[in-house]
């Protein structure tokens, strides 16, 4: 089972695999509130410094799927790679979340709509394998 949750709610056994999907681990995060940090699931630098503000979020949300999906970037010395996003490591976590239970997590609040984690959970869902 593939879930959702903030960082800083208490873990649950049923968490799982409980994996931290942000850019930045965060001032003072001890290791043991995740299992495994993936930095690269998270919302780029550039990405997150135009976060901000609701008129852009649309955008916002579309850039970061492009991100995760390698739509945006190309790899300049290796043409042939197409894909410079996390394709691999969304399959990954789905074929995982088939046979464990996998929490992916972020710094936002424990209901923050608008947060990369939904968008992450749903390029997830539909991963191919």
């Amino acid at each position: 089972m593939l879930k959702v949750k903030s960082v800083y709610e208490p873990k649950h056994k049923d968490d799982g695999l409980r994996v931290l999907a942000t850019r930045y681990r965060g001032r003072g995060m001890k290791c043991s509130r995740y299992d495994i940090w993936m930095a690269s699931l998270g919302p780029s630098e550039r990405l997150l410094k135009t976060g901000d503000g609701a008129a852009n979020r649309r955008e916002w949300k579309k850039r970061y799927r492009d991100q995760m999906l390698g739509l945006d970037t190309r790899e300049p010395k290796n043409p042939v790679i197409r894909n410079a996003g996390q394709k691999f490591t969304l399959r990954l976590i789905k074929h995982l979340a088939k046979r464990q239970n996998v929490t992916l997590m972020c710094h936002c609040e424990k209901d923050a709509s608008g947060c990369h984690r939904y968008i992450l959970l749903d390029l997830i869902k539909s991963a191919r394998i």
